[in-house]
Order: structure tokens, then sequence, then C-alpha cells
């Protein structure tokens, strides 16, 4: 838990409220007109794991840390509920949860990461209708969208599908408790594999597929969209007026890009938290040949493209846990950070760790291969790597696998000219200099590293006519000079040597992925 707070006299003109949902915890900030973070406070839940490949959040436990996270700004930054401008919103993609008419729960939020439609998306990439769903919706087929999660209800849970009132994400369930409305914003419903951003509406032959109703889904609305006649018990409890409007906002990953200012061609937005992502803005809604990139609505007039992959952070966290173990644990009892002392060994290895090449793959891959049975490889071991070369080559390992989603883009939004920065990794100096090596392009990261929570305030201010050109967010990013990074020649010509042998790689082991995954659920079984 996190807090910031600035002098009340920073109020100025008032305030939007800026609430991200996220999958570890929802972070709410208060921005004035200037951009300024007047207050910032977080919240974190835990992510439930009842059955292997199952990855589930309880909804009611993520409404109450989006009550209190509110509440918790309106005391620290001192504000008044005229202060208050209105509350726009971010949140993590492709969550599922069916409801009752009375928005009572039926089940728990399904979050992106749940693996239970697996061989749903299997057969469906296989069959020459999935990838004409990708190109009407604009979500890549895999098991993390609500398309194929509901797939796997029509024929496990027939009768929880017939009888469901509503499948509501968990911004529209939050959303729908305070105001009993059930609506949802063009960038998360672009993201549930079964929204026609071509047409922004429900699309025929996806919903074909889940056996589900258009009437049982959310109405999809502008991310600008707002709500009134907040339920007074929440009002109370957030410590906001009754007329308080809410603006139902957007996904965290088209907000990431407007909140780093990455809305131009030629600059990308590359984020790596636990996972990563890399994207672009574009005017018009496009589609990969392939099926690899999604396309995501930000407004009707300009569209989010890029890939998600599954393994960021959480790569490092596994060296740390299994190649670090020792240290870590030293490192927390003196009050150290870890991950400072991991980053320091990483370091002493040279660029290409030897001759080791690392596929991080640790979570199963998204962009650009969409393999859930993809699993980490070492590859080039021999009896001269240490420690250090390991804990690098996966570290470089990440790199190389945005540089793979990164290059998709080129066709449509030419080569970069500039990356801009966010996530957790961006802190590092080191990762952010491998990563400006890897891609050949220079990496700048902003002042501020809260880029959805950034974008969903400026959204805000967006919706109530106050900032009237969504483009205009560029007075409030300013970069850090201190942490900008340029390619070196040298490093870039090795790491795209060793890119060309990661793709050749994967390519070879493809068809044994599935084979090693059948062994590892019979070994641990």
């Amino acid at each position: 838990m996190d807090d910031t707070i600035v002098q009340r006299d920073v109020v100025q003109s008032g305030v939007v409220i800026a609430v991200d949902i996220g999958t570890t915890g929802t972070k709410v900030l208060a921005v004035n007109t200037d951009g300024q973070i007047l207050a910032s406070h977080n919240i974190g839940y835990d992510l439930h794991t009842p059955k292997p490949g199952y990855a589930e959040q309880d909804p009611i436990e993520i409404l109450h840390a989006v009550i209190q996270g509110v509440k918790m700004i309106v005391e620290q930054a001192l504000l008044n509920r005229e202060d208050i401008l209105c509350v726009s919103f971010s949140s993590a993609m492709h969550s599922l949860i069916a409801v009752d008419r009375y928005l009572e729960p039926l089940t728990a939020c399904i979050t992106w990461a749940d693996q239970r439609g697996t061989s749903y998306a299997d057969l469906l990439k296989k069959d020459k209708a999935g990838l004409a769903i990708y190109h009407a919706t604009g979500t890549p087929i895999h098991p993390m969208s609500p398309l194929i999660k509901l797939m796997w209800m029509r024929e496990h849970e027939p009768e929880l599908l017939r009888s469901t009132y509503q499948f509501l994400g968990i911004k529209e369930f939050i959303l729908a408790r305070m105001f009993g409305q059930c609506v949802i914003d063009y960038s998360l419903a672009s993201a549930t594999g079964m929204f026609n951003i071509h047409h922004l509406e429900w699309d025929k032959d996806a919903l074909e597929l889940t056996g589900v109703r258009a009437e049982q889904l959310p109405r999809p609305v502008p991310t600008t969209f707002q709500l009134k006649g907040l339920g007074s018990t929440y009002a109370t409890a957030m410590g906001l007026s009754l007329d308080t409007p809410f603006v139902v906002g957007a996904s965290d990953g088209v907000l990431a890009n407007l909140g780093a200012g990455a809305l131009e061609l030629g600059v990308t937005a590359v984020t790596i938290g636990t996972s990563g992502a890399v994207r672009a803005a574009v005017n018009y809604p496009m589609t990969d040949p392939a099926g690899r990139l999604f396309c995501y609505a930000l407004t009707e007039k300009l569209w989010i493209v890029g890939g998600a992959i599954n393994n960021g952070g959480i790569t490092l966290r596994w060296a740390r846990d299994q190649l670090f173990s020792a240290e870590t644990e030293t490192a927390r009892k003196l009050g150290e950070e870890p991950y400072d002392q991991l980053i320091e060994l990483a370091q002493t290895a040279p660029p290409g760790s030897g001759g080791l090449l690392f596929l991080p793959l640790l979570t199963g891959e998204r962009a650009p291969y969409w393999n859930a049975n993809a699993r980490g490889v070492y590859f080039g071991l021999s009896l001269q790597h240490e420690r250090r070369h390991l804990i690098r080559a996966a570290m470089e390992g990440v790199m190389l696998q945005i540089r793979t989603v990164a290059q998709l883009l080129e066709p449509a939004c030419g080569q970069a000219r500039e990356v801009r920065a966010s996530g957790g990794f961006a802190r590092s100096a080191f990762w952010r200099q491998m990563l400006s090596d890897v891609l050949g392009t220079p990496v700048r990261v902003p002042q501020s590293f809260e880029s959805s929570g950034i974008g969903a305030a400026w959204l805000g201010y967006h919706a109530l006519g106050i900032e009237p050109d969504i483009l205009g967010i560029h007075r409030w990013v300013k970069l850090d000079e201190s942490m900008s990074h340029e390619p070196d020649a040298t490093n870039h010509q090795l790491y795209s040597d060793m890119a060309d042998l990661y793709d050749q790689v994967y390519t070879q082991l493809e068809g044994q992925f599935e084979q090693i995954v059948k062994l590892q659920k019979l070994s641990l079984s």
C-alpha cells in the first residue's frame, strides 16, 4: 500500500479521481487540471487458483477495494465534495462475471490469466471461422478472452449460461452495482472477442459460438460515456456527492498509451509489469493477417493495436525465487531490495549471456504465438554458464519476446523512432538500456509511472469538455531526460542475431510444447 499526498492548495479548479482496477490491486489517484497527482492509494487483493488452469478473484472484494480507495483519496487530499469533477475508470481486460437480475455474482471474477478454455481456443484457431471472428472483433483467439470462457461454460455449465441475467467484466460489475446500469465501454467490449470493431456492436457470429444472447451482455458505450445517479449508500461510503458523474473510462492497455502520450505514428509504448505489452495508435480498426495482434478502441477515431506477452516481470521474479533464493532471504532480513542485487549480478554477465538464450514462456504465451502450451526454454546451456548468465538471459529473453511483437507493428505503423517505457521495469536503468539495445530504438520514460491512471484522469477531463482535444495530453506528459537511453550499435547487432535464433528455436519446438505439457500434468499429478 503506497500513499502520496500533496498540499491542498494545489487542488485549484477541481480534481478528477482516477480508479485503476488491476489484476493484483486497485490504485486510486486524485489528479488536478495540470496533471499533478495530489494523492494515490493502492489496495491489493488475492488471485485464487482453486483448480489447475483456473485464475479467479472475488468481485465483492474488488468492489470494496474501489470504495475504500476512493474514500481514502478524498480524505488524504482533503477534498471537498465540490472539488471532485468526476470519477474516471481504468480496468484490466478480459474478466468475466455471471450475475443474476439483482446483480449478485453467480461466479467468481474469471480473470485474463484463466486457462480453462485452452482446448476451445485451440479448436477455434484451427477452424477458418476463428480467423474470421478475429478480423471482426480484433481480439486474438486465446483462452484469456470472454469469448472462449463462454464457449467453455456453454458445455460445462449450460444451465448457468442460460439463466445468467448479465455477463459483466469487473469494471462493468462495479458500475452496475453503483448505478444499476449495465454498460461496457468500447475498449473493454473490443477485448471480449464478441464485439464487432467495425460496426461497434455485438458480433452475431461470435455470440452464436457462445450461446449467449445479446441482451445478456451490457450495452456498449463510448469511453467518454457518463453515468449519473450514484446510489446513496455508495456516495456516503466514498465521500462523494450523489450527482458526481462517473466516466466509464477504458481498459488499462489503451489508457497506458494515452497516459504516456504515445498517440502518434512512430511512438510506441512498451509496458512491463507482471506481464507486458507493446502498443501503438492508429486512426482506424486494424487487424493482422495471421491474427497475432489485438486492436482495441480508445475512441471511435483512435485505436490501439499491439500485442501482450504473459511473461514480463514474472520472469524476473522466477529468477529471483529459483536462482537467487538465499540472497533474497538475506536481503529481506536486512530490509534491502533483493531485485537490486539480482540485477547487479546480471550486469556482471556480458550482453548475450555468454551465448545462452532463454525463451521466457513460463506461463504459456500470448502475442505473437497465442500458445497457452508454450513453456520456458534455456538453449545453449554449457558448463561455462553461471547464475549470472542464467539471470541475464532470462531478462534478455523478455526483451527479445517484446521485439517479436514490436516487429509485427511495423507494416502498419512503420518503424518506431521512439519507445515510451512504463511499468515496473522502467525503474531499472539496466532493463531500459537493454530494451533500447534490443529494439535499436531510443527509449524515453514519462516522469509519472502511473500511465493508465493518468490516462483515465485525462479521459475524465476530456469527457467533461474541459479538455476538448484528447491528443492534448502532451501538455501533461513530461519526459524524464535522466532516464533516456540510446541504443548501442554493437549490442543491437548482437541482439538482432539472437532474435533470429530465438525465432528459429521457438518454431522448432512449437510442435513439442503440447507433449511436454501433457507430461508435466502426468508428472505433477
